[in-house]
């Protein structure tokens, strides 16, 4: 190891002028080194850099540009969607007023119907009362009249004997007669 350094270290030794060799002295020869490699890397590394730069420029531009339209869309779209509902809100509101005014129009007319059916069935509610009073009216009638009919059968049978029967019917027969030659 010691060779190598003693090599170097024989490099690093200037000769006179005129001559080439190594400065090994990095201190000295850094900020030469540094301020070449910098001169060659923006003489040949500006237009690469420039390009690159340009390149990322125009790509945050495009970006901006489609971020914008997107953008521009999004608003269209925000406001078309807004209209719509409007637009809905405004035909939820007539549905629901068309709604309550159909409820209540049919609410009126059931109220009307049933009030005319509640009418109709008290009509033939006393109909019927009439009907059933005048139905036992006749079948009181008709007891009575039969019970009547029946008392004064049974009182002229026994009332009655075959001879006055016999003038009672001759006396009808000739009521009978005189009507008959009336109507003629």
């Amino acid at each position: 190891m010691r060779n190598v350094t003693d090599s170097f270290a024989s490099l690093g030794h200037w000769p006179s002028a005129g001559s080439f060799g190594f400065n090994t002295d990095i201190l000295a020869t850094n900020p030469i080194n540094l301020s070449v490699v910098l001169g060659v890397l923006i003489f040949f590394g500006k237009g690469v850099l420039s390009d690159l730069l340009d390149n990322r420029k125009q790509r945050i531009l495009r970006t901006i540009r489609n971020s914008e339209k997107l953008r521009e869309g999004a608003i269209e779209q925000l406001d078309k969607a807004r209209a719509r509902l409007r637009k809905v809100e405004t035909e939820a509101d007539e549905f629901r007023v068309n709604g309550y005014s159909e409820i209540e129009r049919k609410k009126g007319e059931l109220i009307n119907s049933i009030s005319t059916n509640l009418e109709r069935l008290e009509k033939d509610k006393n109909e019927t009362i009439q009907f059933e009073q005048q139905r036992a009216i006749n079948q009181v009638r008709q007891r009575v009249f039969q019970q009547a009919l029946q008392g004064a059968l049974g009182t002229l049978n026994s009332c009655l004997d075959s001879e006055l029967h016999l003038r009672t019917i001759r006396a009808n027969i000739g009521m009978f007669e005189a009507m008959k030659e009336r109507t003629d």
